[in-house]
Order: structure tokens, then sequence, then C-alpha cells
């Protein structure tokens, strides 16, 4: 009975302790998949797939333990007996020589890495599952020592590179004080030789000889043959980003860069053509060069003057100071991404002794501490270097504000803003409840209903429904890309000190609706209490303005820094395609694609107000003015118009063909678009037949972009039928039924052939629901879009910004 109760208490300790290594591991797990940089997380130590291979062990090894009842004294014997070994003399002779050996085996070459080899010195309960374990082992460290490897090199280049930039930029701007100081009528006619730059007159063998140029971005070397598939992936990538920052380049260097000799030096300066000056600048000096200058074939002998001014240097000084900021963001990951594996070969061996009862973990730690990743510390030394200069050349000495730029202070989430979030959302469903019966006694949205109210103040609540509907699915995107481990914030170049939080949003959604709908009610309670029109048509008016007003707001309050970027990307978008196209200028181009009804009704208001109409309640002004109705007709083509602007300017810098075609999809829509208003002026078959084939050619060909590129779906050869390889979402049915949504969703505009209203209900009712319908796809559509963008970041292992360089010096011969 003794022996039997041991057993038991013994079982039992067993299952407390597998519990708790369990909770253990998950708690790890957590942290670690939480703490790790997203677009590298196939280079880190691949904690749960070693975590299997342990509980592998330890099932097999329970299984070994499990005895039939005939044999259990006799196996607490041999238990009692190998525990009592472990402390016995002949137990030193045991560590003397481990339970494990690690053979290294030494690179043939500097740019390779040292190989790791396990050997099992002691017989494991099922050496099988061992040998396996350390097998894994082994690839994962010889992984991340060489993924450390090539970081390292690419950003000791970079750093380098940035040195060089850094002492032109003096040399300079050093040249240019003098030539300031001086300042007087002779310098001005006659330049000091110290800033006296020459243009090259041979364009054309420049050309030709950056083509040739080897890429200087850094390759991978080849792993062993159990390496081999990880370093083609890295080694594709940087011969894909060198292809890529090579026709970059030489399209920039084409039109904003021209090679100049400045104190003894041949330099190349580029300023990227991102604002509209430097565009229109670049497309005058190509007009005036094969216009006017196209039969000179040959330079003077002196060559033109290049001046190189203080806006140029400017420009320069900006390029270094983002790109040493990129930079540092860049070394404190691979800090991360030392610190993190270094933390899970350690966690992971404490539970394979824990597992096995074996001493592994002395033995093989001391070969990771000794490793590459973990020994060297050319990261370090660069990081000081990069901080040193940074607080010597663009902080004033001033350390405090070096760490400011090169480590932001991240913004806290406040509980009261939740508080607010929950206050306002109950303020809002009272207040809209309110609303509706009120609207329903009064007969508003009847098809019988109050014309002037349906025209003049039902556009403004259609409008900010519209809009703070599309931003409140922007807050739940967040909400999903964050669970989901997408980087949104370095996809969308944000800031992190200044972006918008889901909470953030969610609150600035609920206060701005409760607003527009608390101003509804007591405008709709005017009109039921007798007022007419005339007296209280001001009010929508003024809810209107005081957006405006808040929006362009130049003081410190309700999120300045986000309202202006906001305000910054329409500008970009509106001048489109003048500035240089990045992911938030076109990712909200496509958001303003399905806001047109929004667009329309913004246009229509704006016209009631501005013209004065709603002092005579005269609301049919504007359709029937023709510049109005035509510039009402505008607003279904401009969003569309904008995109097929941003996609050409991305073909000219890119000369990406994929673009063209994608141009192609937003002239179908505009085609589309056309075909609808002419059918609304003029209910004829002919126009309907060509609104049914130009709305179908549109939808199919959006639907085969929006599946194959933007969401990177249908893709034969995956191992998942008809989706992608890698997939963020587990269960594979969501995106088969996200298909479905967006196929459905897609075809809204059947609604317009259909002539189909909900009964007893208003058509602007109709027209609002199948708009807000639109809304939410694109809401939909937004996850699934930066889903594939991060896939494609993180299969080239992009997790920093590539800022291109100003200066670039060229060999005499060149």
């Amino acid at each position: 009975m003794g022996s039997w109760a041991a057993i038991e208490t013994l079982r039992s300790s067993i299952s407390v302790w597998e519990n708790q290594l369990q909770r253990k591991m998950v708690k790890f797990s957590k942290q670690f998949e939480g703490q790790l940089v997203p677009e590298w997380k196939e280079a880190f130590v691949d904690y749960w797939q070693l975590k299997k291979d342990i509980k592998k062990i330890h099932l097999l090894s329970t299984d070994n333990n499990s005895v039939p009842n005939t044999n259990q004294q006799s196996s607490l014997s041999n238990t009692l007996f190998s525990s009592l070994r472990r402390f016995s003399l002949f137990s030193h002779e045991h560590k003397d020589h481990g339970v494990i050996q690690v053979h290294r085996k030494l690179a043939s070459s500097d740019s390779k890495g040292d190989l790791y080899e396990t050997e099992l010195l002691e017989q494991f309960v099922d050496s099988d599952a061992a040998n396996e374990f350390f097998a894994c082992l082994d690839l994962q460290l010889n992984k991340v020592n060489q993924f450390y490897r090539t970081k390292e090199k690419e950003f000791l280049e970079r750093g380098e590179s940035l040195k060089k930039q850094m002492e032109i930029l003096i040399e300079l701007k050093s040249a240019l004080k003098q030539q300031r100081n001086k300042g007087s009528a002779a310098d001005d006619q006659k330049e000091d030789a110290s800033i006296s730059c020459t243009i090259s007159c041979e364009e054309e063998s420049i050309r030709d000889k950056t083509e040739q140029e080897p890429a200087q971005d850094n390759t991978v070397d080849e792993f062993e043959s159990n390496d081999v598939q990880f370093s083609d992936i890295l080694k594709s990538d940087e011969m894909g980003k060198s292809m890529r920052m090579k026709k970059e380049d030489g399209k920039l260097r084409t039109l904003s860069g021209r090679v100049f000799n400045c104190q003894g030096k041949n330099l190349r300066i580029n300023i990227p053509l991102t604002t509209p000056s430097r565009t229109l600048s670049a497309i005058s000096y190509l007009v005036w060069e094969d216009v006017v200058n196209q039969s000179s074939k040959k330079c003077d002998p002196e060559g033109s003057k290049l001046h190189i001014n203080k806006t140029k240097l400017h420009h320069a000084e900006k390029m270094i100071k983002r790109a040493f900021i990129e930079l540092y963001k860049g070394l404190g990951y691979l800090k991360t991404y030392r610190n993190l594996n270094m933390l899970a070969f350690v966690k992971i061996l404490k539970k394979f002794d824990k597992v096995t009862g074996k001493q592994a973990l002395p033995i093989y730690l001391k070969v990771v501490e000794s490793s590459y990743f973990n020994s060297s510390d050319k990261v370090m030394n660069l990081e000081d270097e990069v901080e040193e200069l940074f607080t010597k050349h663009f902080a004033e000495e001033d350390r405090r504000k070096t760490m400011k730029y090169l480590k932001p202070y991240q913004r806290k989430e406040s509980h009261t803003v939740t508080f607010f979030i929950g206050l306002f959302t109950g303020c809002f469903v009272v207040l809209f409840a309110g609303y509706v019966i009120m609207a329903h006694i009064a007969g508003m949205y009847r098809r019988q209903s109050d014309t002037i109210y349906m025209e003049t103040v039902y556009p403004v609540l259609s409008m900010f429904s519209l809009l703070f509907l599309h931003f409140f699915l922007y807050g739940c995107n967040i909400v999903m890309w964050r669970k989901a481990r997408i980087n949104y914030s370095f996809i969308f170049e944000l800031v992190p000190t200044k972006e918008l939080k889901y909470r953030d949003i969610f609150l600035i959604c609920t206060l701005s609706m409760t607003a527009v709908v608390g101003v509804m009610f007591v405008h709709l309670s005017l009109v039921a209490k007798g007022y007419s029109y005339t007296q209280v048509q001001d009010i929508p008016g003024l809810l209107c303005l005081l957006f405006l007003l808040l929006l362009v707001c130049p003081f410190n309050i309700v999120y300045k820094s986000s309202r202006y970027r906001f305000l910054q990307v329409i500008r970009n978008i509106v001048l489109s395609p003048l500035y240089k196209v990045v992911m938030l200028d076109f990712f909200m181009a496509d958001q303003l694609c399905s806001q047109v009804p929004m667009l329309r009704n913004l246009e229509h208001v704006a016209c009631y107000y501005i013209t004065g109409s709603y002092k005579t309640q005269d609301y049919g002004y504007c359709m029937r003015t023709k510049h109005y109705r035509d510039l009402a007709y505008a607003v279904s083509f401009l969003p569309y118009y904008w995109r097929a602007m941003q996609c050409a300017r991305r073909w000219f810098d890119e000369g990406q063909t994929s673009h063209l075609v994608n141009l192609g999809k937003y002239v179908s829509a505009m085609l589309a678009a056309g075909a609808k208003v002419a059918y609304e002026k003029e209910r004829s078959v002919g126009w309907l037949c060509l609104l049914v084939v130009m709305s179908s050619g549109a939808t199919v060909y959006q639907l085969y972009w929006d599946f194959v590129k933007d969401w990177g779906l249908l893709q034969f050869h995956s191992k998942n039928p008809w989706l992608r390889n890698e997939l963020m979402v587990r269960r594979k049915i969501i995106y088969y039924f996200s298909m479905g949504l967006n196929l459905v969703l897609r075809l809204a505009w059947l609604q317009t052939v259909l002539h189909s209203n909900f009964e007893g209900v208003d058509y602007r009712v109709t027209g609002l629901f199948l708009a807000a319908l639109e809304v939410i796809r694109r809401g939909h559509w937004n996850f699934y879009r930066l889903e594939n963008e991060h896939l494609n970041n993180a299969g080239k292992f992009r997790a920093v910004k590539t800022v291109p360089l100003p200066f670039h010096e060229v060999d005499d011969e060149d």
C-alpha cells in the first residue's frame, strides 16, 4: 500500500510540474512573439518547433516509464537507483565528458559563417527524438548567425556610406559659408574656386556607366545544404533590391542629378522629385535640354556652372538625417534580434534539461555565447558612432535632443480615453434613438417626405455618417492589424509618437457622431415645433463650418499632427502626379474611390451654402446651373482620375509595367461612372446596355486586381488551395468568405439597373445604405491589402526604410 501511495504521489507531482512547465512555456512564447520584429519573424529562432520537439521527448519518456503493475516496484527501484546515481562519485566522470559535444565547422571564407553540429555522448530515453531536437537547434543557431552576419554587414556598409555623405555635406557647407562671407560684387561675377562646380557634359556615357555599375547592396552567401532555402530567400531579396535601387536611382539621376566637380572630387547630387517644384524644374530642364539645345552635342571647354545653393544643401541634409534615423532604428532591431534569440536558446535548453534530466544547457550555452551573433560588438560600436555624429551635426551637441529623434518616446494609452469612448457611445445611442423616433413621427424618410429637408439637411447627415463610418472601420482595421502582428506603422511610414491609436480613432468617431446627431436632433425638434426652414437652416451649415475650422485649426489641440498629416496627404492626392507617391497616398486615394457619394454630398452642401441658396430655400439652384451641375458630375470621376495619375507617376518613377495595368483599372472605372451619369440623364435602352457592359467589364477587372494583386490570393500552386502560402489568419474559411463577400459587394451597381428601393422609404435612404455597403467593403478590403504588403516586406526581411542618399561620387574615368 505504501508503494502505491508513493507512486500516486509521484504521478500527481509530475502532473503538477508538467502543467507549470507548459504554462511557463506558453507565457514566454507570447512574450517572444510580441517582442520580435514582425518582418524578421522567419529569421528568428523557431521556438514553437523546438517546443514541439520537447513535448515529443516528454511524451515518449512518459510512455516508457508507464509499465505494467507487476513491474511497478522494480521500476520504482530502478528510478530510485538512477536518481541516487546522479549523486554518486561516478557522476564526476560523467560530467567531465558531458552529455553532448558540439562540433564547429570552420568557414571556408570570411563571408561564410561557421556551422555547428551536435553529437550525443550519452544514451537518452529516445535517442532519435533527442537527435531530432539538437538537429533542429543546430539549424536554428546556424540560421541566426547567418542572418545576423548578413544584416550586420548591410548596416555597416550603410554606416560607412553615411559617414562619407556627412563629410561631403560638411565640406560643401563650409565652402558655401566662405562664399557667402565674401559677398562682394566681384565674387558674384566670379565664383569662389572652393564652391565652383562644373556639370559634366558626358551625360549619355554616364547613364550607360550607371546601368553597368555593379550592385552595391549586400548579397548573402549561400548556406550549406541544410540552409539553402533560407539563403535563397535572402539572396533573391538583396538582388531584387539592388536592381530596384539601381533602376530608381538611375531614373532620379537622369532628371535631378548632374555630375559636378567640387574641391577636386567628381560628385553627383540627387534630390528625389518628391514635390511639384522639383518635378516641374526637372521637366523644364529636360524640355530646355531637348528642344533648345538639341543641336549642340558638345559642351563648352569650361562647362556650365552649377550653383550648389543653400536650398539644395538643406534638402541633402534632411535626407542624410533621415538616413541616420533609419539606420539607428535598424541597429536597434538587430540588438533586439540578438537579445531575444539568446533568451530563446536559454529558455528552450532549460526546458530540455528539465524534461530529460540531463545537463545540456551549460555545454550548448557556451557555444551559443561564443557564436557570432552574440560575440560580435560591431553593431554596438556603430550605434555609439551614430549617436555621436547625430549629436554633433543635427542636435547641436544636445544628447537629449538626439535621443528624442533616435529613440522617440512612445505615448502611453490612457484609460481616460476608454472612459470617454463609453460615455460618448451611450450619448450617441440615446440621441440617435430619439432622432429616429422623431423623424418617424414627422414622416421625414417616407416616400412622400419633406423635400426641403431631404434635399438640404439630409445630405449633411449622410455625409458625416459615411465619413465617420469609414473612420470607425479604420480603427477596427488597426485592432485587427495589431492582433495579427501586421506592422501598419512601418508600411504607412507613421511617426510612432504622433500616430493615432485605435482608441483615439474610436473617441473621435463617437464624439463627432454624438455632436452631429445631437445637432440634427435639435434641428428636427425646432422644425417640429413650427420654426420655418429660413430660421433654422443655418444650423447644419454652422456644423459643417465648425468641423472645417477644427480640421485646419493651427493650434496644438485635437490631434494637430494627425490633422495636418491628413491635409498633407489630401494635397498630394489632388496634385497628382506632381508629388512622389508613397503607400499612404495611394491607400488614401483608394479610400476616396469608395467615398464618391460622400464627395457628391459634400459638393452639394458646399454649393447650397456658398451660393446663399439656403436663404431663399432654392435647393434646386445648384442642379439647374450648368457649371455647378458639371462640377457635380466631375466629382464622380475625380477619385479615379487621381488614382490613375498616381499609377502614372509610379510607372514614371519605378518603370514597372504593372502600374500601367493598374491605371487601366481606374480608366475602366471612369468609363463605367460616365456610362452611369449618361444613363441617369437619359434612361434609354442604349445607355442601359452600355452601362451594363462597362460596369461588368470594370467589375471583373477590379475583382481580378483585388484578389490577385492587392490581396495576393488565387495562387494556383499554393499549399493552401486558391489562396497563398503564407496566411496571417489561421482559418482558411475566412479568406474564402471574404472573397465571396467582396464579390457580392462589388455588384452594388446593379441597383442602378434594377431600381430597387426599400418599401415605404425615400430613395435617398436606399442610396445611403448602398454607399455604406461600399464603405464596409473598403474597410474589409483594407485588412487583406495590408496583410499582403506586410508579407511582401517579411518575405524580403524589410523592416526599415532605405532612404536615398544625396551625394554620389564618380570616378574620373566615368
